[in-house]
């Protein structure tokens, strides 16, 4: 599905970052449009583009995470992480969903400076009202998610590889 080393690493050591960077971004980007209509027609399809690709990184990150985690030594620590991080795509899709959706949404209202073009009407309240709940409640979990699998990912990687004290030889 996608590949499993780069120049001789484990490619989940490397895809990982791309992931912790576009969940976040594309989370704060749905929600800032959500919440101020003008972002959204300023962003056009950078948004939902931005979302594909965070999607898209996803399995591919995941795919080389399998592959690392059956040539590494298998422990609870590992098993947690790869459970944590098959929890992440259903959020990245909702995230690629509810972008999608604010982009078709508002592509055909007008700005607060243009006049009301012939079928172009604004969005009513409660739409605004719930297309901000839902971003903010996507966006939300997935940034949670993000952080949880960041972390059991690290305790995984870490325990047991460092030493509190300084190695000799080594001066703090």
């Amino acid at each position: 599905m996608g590949p499993v080393l780069i120049n001789g690493l484990p490619a989940h050591v490397l895809l990982v970052h791309v992931v912790v960077v576009l969940v976040p971004l594309t989370a704060l980007a749905l929600v800032v449009s959500a919440v101020r209509p003008s972002w959204t027609r300023r962003l056009g399809l950078a948004l939902p583009g931005l979302a594909l690709v965070a999607l898209l990184s996803v399995p591919l990150t995941t795919h080389a995470g399998e592959w690392l985690e059956h040539h590494t030594d298998s422990n609870a620590l590992v098993r947690r992480h790869t459970e944590l991080g098959d929890g992440l795509l259903p959020w990245v899709i909702a995230l690629f969903v509810v972008a999608a959706a604010l982009w078709w949404l508002g592509r055909g209202t007008p700005s607060a400076t243009e006049s009301v073009r012939e079928g172009a009407r604004p969005l009513s309240v409660p739409v605004r009202i719930a297309a901000v709940v839902v971003s903010v409640v996507v966006a939300g979990g997935a940034v949670v998610q993000v952080y949880r699998i960041g972390e059991s990912g690290a305790r995984a990687a870490w325990h047991d590889g460092y030493s509190a004290k300084p190695v000799s030889g080594h001066r703090d």
